[in-house]
């Protein structure tokens, strides 16, 4: 049953071959067996998940039951649930419970999917390997030794290890796309606005992005169908229709042009790891694709235009953790300036607290036209080049890491080693477009993920090309060993 796709599992609830309740207890029990090891889980909420099974079961004797009801699933804990702790992997949060739901989670409860539980994931998702949580590190099921990355690390623990069958997740500089590189699975990063971010907790509000990280390109499209569409309550939401990327999954790839951009195949790619991604890529070829050589010349400019920007925004949003009206408050404070101080120290964890001042210290007067305004124009650029490369090639391809998950604490003190992790990732944030990582092999044991990156709105062929792939080749029905019973 824990390897079965959403498609089967619906069919399986729909027959009557399982009940909601006796698929969401299944998975409850994995999360119990296994969750110990790999810490993916910061909250399950078993009591709710099997409520609301008990009420999708009831639907689909009625007959009125959709595609996904009762299909378990986990969120990222940066979305807003209703009477359930929500925390972003921090202390500041630990005592948070939200009073209402995000958009995404009333969308997909709406749908009649039990939530089993909140998912861990880096500190206010800053981070690149689920190192920075409160509640710890999370560990790669594939090597309990490694990273899964970040900042969705437990959804993408979760995922692979099979504790959940899908995942929210969010995506700032590759968030989604890394994570589901470094353990083996399908996540897609649609194009900014295309998923309502009102209830999902802010990092760098022009970048952050919800999406899905699943075991295929088949369950991400049934997934990100029901969370798209326009929300009035995001100033950000685009006003577009809906779509049914399911139903364009099988459109064969003939005459399809993928571009390759020099700049992701030379200097701090893992050779092995770059020998998969173009093994994935003449599977392309077999499938009718047209292969293309591009550039993408301000490539190298994404990573330190990104850590000015996103810092920036971060200093921002975070500044309403203050100790006053939620979160965490310092005990016994001397007066007003020492309950925001030691509030905000002892509640921010080290990486958190690096960001807020390089953000602070960037807007700050005098130094706004020399960093923020400047990235704010390298981010213009690197949107140009895509515009550019979109006029030749329909997809672009590349590594989606550089290496595969490295070891816990290997890059903890080297925080410009850290931040490279993202270098393939951190541009489509930047520009706005729609990202995916599917997985395309393994180097040493070690899942390595190819990255699709597409034009605005362009999830429906993103996901068509990943399938197509996936028919192909086996990796994403892949599992960890010690997760296969």
């Amino acid at each position: 049953m824990y390897n079965k796709s959403l498609n089967e599992l619906s069919a399986a609830l729909h027959s009557g071959e399982v009940s909601s309740v006796e698929l969401t207890q299944y998975f409850l029990d994995r999360i119990k067996r296994y969750d110990g090891e790999i810490n993916s889980f910061i909250t399950v909420t078993e009591e709710q998940a099997l409520a609301s099974a008990a009420k999708a079961d009831k639907s689909i004797a009625a007959g009125q039951a959709g595609k996904l009801t009762g299909i378990p699933m986990a969120h990222k804990d940066i979305f807003c649930t209703d009477g359930v702790k929500t925390t972003c992997g921090s202390r500041m949060l630990d005592n948070f419970i939200a009073p209402y739901n995000a958009t995404v989670v009333e969308k997909l409860e709406d749908a009649g999917m039990p939530m089993l539980g909140k998912l861990n994931m880096d500190e206010f998702a800053m981070g690149s390997s689920n190192e920075t949580s409160f509640y710890g590190a999370v560990k790669n099921p594939w090597d309990s030794t490694r990273v899964p990355g970040g900042s969705s690390g437990g959804s993408a623990a979760s995922v692979a290890a099979r504790l959940t069958p899908i995942a929210t997740g969010t995506d700032t500089g590759g968030s989604i796309r890394q994570p589901a590189s470094l353990c083996g699975l399908t996540g897609i990063k649609p194009t900014y606005g295309r998923v309502s971010r009102w209830g999902m907790i802010a990092f760098a509000s022009s970048l952050d992005q919800a999406g899905v990280l699943g075991r295929s390109a088949e369950d991400c499209a049934l997934l990100l169908e029901a969370m798209v569409g326009f929300d009035e309550k995001d100033s950000t939401s685009v006003e577009r229709d809906t779509e049914d990327y399911t139903s364009t999954l099988s459109k064969p790839l003939d005459g399809l042009k993928i571009g390759l951009p020099k700049e992701y195949f030379g200097e701090g790619l893992d050779a092995e790891v770059g020998k998969v991604v173009e093994a994935a890529i003449d599977e392309y070829k077999k499938l009718g694709a047209e292969v293309v050589e591009i550039s993408l010349p301000n490539t190298h400019l994404a990573v330190p235009a990104y850590y000015v920007i996103a810092p920036a925004e971060c200093s921002s949003n975070l500044s309403r953790f203050d100790g006053v009206r939620y979160g965490y408050r310092c005990e016994d404070p001397q007066d007003l300036t020492d309950m925001y101080m030691r509030s905000r120290g002892e509640g921010f964890g080290s990486e958190v607290k690096n960001r807020i001042m390089i953000g602070t210290y960037a807007l700050s007067a005098g130094y706004y036209d020399a960093y923020y305004l400047k990235a704010q124009k390298v981010r213009h650029l690197i949107s140009d080049d895509f515009r550019q490369a979109f006029e030749q090639v329909d997809v672009i391809m590349g590594p989606t890491s550089p290496v595969t998950a490295f070891k816990i604490g290997e890059k903890t003190d080297d925080p410009v080693a850290m931040y490279l992790s993202d270098i393939f990732t951190i541009a489509v944030n930047l520009a706005g477009l729609p990202g995916m990582s599917i997985p395309a092999g393994m180097v040493g044991g070690l899942p390595v993920g190819l990255q699709l990156i597409g034009n605005y709105f362009a999830e429906g062929r993103l996901l068509n090309i990943a399938h197509q792939y996936q028919q192909l080749a086996d990796w994403h029905q892949q599992v960890p060993a010690g997760y296969t019973d």
